[in-house]
């Protein structure tokens, strides 16, 4: 959540970043005026347990007559100071939902607008022209055995999928050299479980803007992750991390599971927008102070893992109204997928500043005192989608796919996917 000093001192802020992000200000002056109340409300029960303990005093050293009416007075200011502090309980939750319910300030950089309303950082390499009619994901995958959409569907439903041979071989390559760049850079490999309670979904932001898009497991207190971004930052909730030891940079394998609520009709072809996929995923605790140029490492990295897969990408500074409840800043890579004539997100990395921390209690200690941390995430290969862009960017004519450079160790050497039969 933002802090709420900053609410109390600069509110005018706070709307300026809310219309930044294209979104109501009426979150404001609902927060503004919950704070007030709880803050009566706290000062009503502490006037009436003063006065209660103050009677309480007189009582101990009262005789007779005296001592049963002061008992009357005392069980009298005893109900006012139950009541008192079941509305203090009541303030403070009002207030807790309505400071969580305004999302990050959206850094200064970050583009004002909507989804659309992205600005492009970045051109990496060109299109590929092809001198033949390129064939999609869905046909060189079946002609190549690397995965089953319909038995997926059979067994699962809609958009899922089995991945086969060398689809299932390229996953594990993927993975495989993800960590490899990860431990490289000096990241603490994690496999990171899916399952997650309810704290960790609320408090890295996952059950406000993008609830619909959760699995709750029915009859038990447990979310499915549709990131390990989830689990991750609630790896070290409740504790003060050691400065010195900052940052703290984790590579998590997990799968991810989403129901893509919002995206009904939306490349539902192939295994591009998914319920589930394997995703290994970069996740870092700093200062906020480093917090930016943390962020722009990431980028990094990112673009170092898709220079290995010898793809065609653009960056993009996401609008603030398309970075979700908890970033400050979001850069997108989106690959050239030529049987779509268009840009695709391969990965994303966000500044969460403070915000999660926030929610989290996650701290270190400045000068005496503690301080929430900073969280980052990017991502280092998502792989349904990273094995798209693959497929369609080296595809040949006979529908065989050339093996990046790069990937090939992790693939044992091949330097050919070559079609079945």
């Amino acid at each position: 959540m933002i802090d709420p000093r900053l609410l109390r001192d600069d509110p005018d802020r706070v709307r300026a970043a809310q219309a930044k992000r294209r979104l109501s200000d009426d979150v404001v002056d609902t927060a503004l005026a919950a704070d007030s109340a709880r803050r009566q409300a706290i000062a009503d029960f502490e006037s009436k347990r003063a006065e209660q303990k103050a009677s309480g005093a007189l009582v101990a050293k009262a005789q007779g007559e005296e001592k049963q009416t002061l008992l009357a007075q005392v069980k009298e200011l005893a109900a006012g100071v139950k009541e008192a502090e079941a509305a203090r309980v009541a303030a403070e939750a009002a207030w807790d939902e309505a400071i969580r319910a305004i999302p990050n300030i959206a850094d200064d950089a970050a583009p004002a607008g909507l989804e659309d309303d992205y600005t492009v950082i970045e051109q990496v390499g060109t299109p590929r022209e092809f001198d033949f009619e390129p064939r999609d994901h869905v046909e060189l995958g079946q002609l190549l055995g690397a995965f089953d959409l319909e038995r997926g569907a059979k067994v699962s439903g809609s958009r899922f999928y089995f991945l086969t041979g060398i689809g299932a071989q390229l996953q594990l390559a993927l993975v495989n050299m993800a960590m490899d760049q990860a431990r490289a850079h000096g990241f603490i490999q994690t496999a990171a479980p899916s399952l997650v309670r309810p704290r960790a979904m609320e408090g890295t932001g996952f059950l406000g803007q993008a609830a619909d898009d959760v699995y709750r497991i029915e009859g038990e207190d447990l979310y499915l992750v549709g990131t390990s971004e989830v689990p991750m930052a609630a790896y070290h909730s409740d504790e003060i991390l050691d400065a010195g030891a900052l940052p703290l940079r984790y590579a998590a394998f997990s799968p991810c599971f989403r129901k893509e609520a919002g995206s009904h009709g939306k490349d539902t072809r192939g295994i591009w927008r998914v319920h589930w996929f394997d995703k290994v995923e970069m996740f870092v605790y700093t200062t906020v102070e480093e917090s930016y140029a943390e962020h722009q490492r990431l980028l990094e990295w990112e673009k170092e893992f898709l220079d290995k897969l010898e793809l065609c990408y653009r960056i993009i500074d996401t609008a603030a109204g398309d970075l979700g409840l908890s970033a400050a800043r979001k850069f997108d890579c989106e690959a050239w997928i030529p049987t779509r004539q268009g840009w695709g997100e391969l990965t994303s990395t966000s500044n969460c500043t403070e915000f999660q921390a926030r929610r989290l209690d996650i701290r270190t200690r400045v000068d005496g005192s503690t301080t929430p941390v900073a969280t980052l995430n990017g991502t280092l290969t998502a792989v349904t989608r990273a094995i798209v862009a693959i497929l369609e960017t080296h595809q040949n004519e006979d529908g065989s796919v050339t093996v990046p450079q790069a990937l090939r160790p992790y693939l044992g050497g091949l330097e050919v996917m070559k079609p079945l039969g």
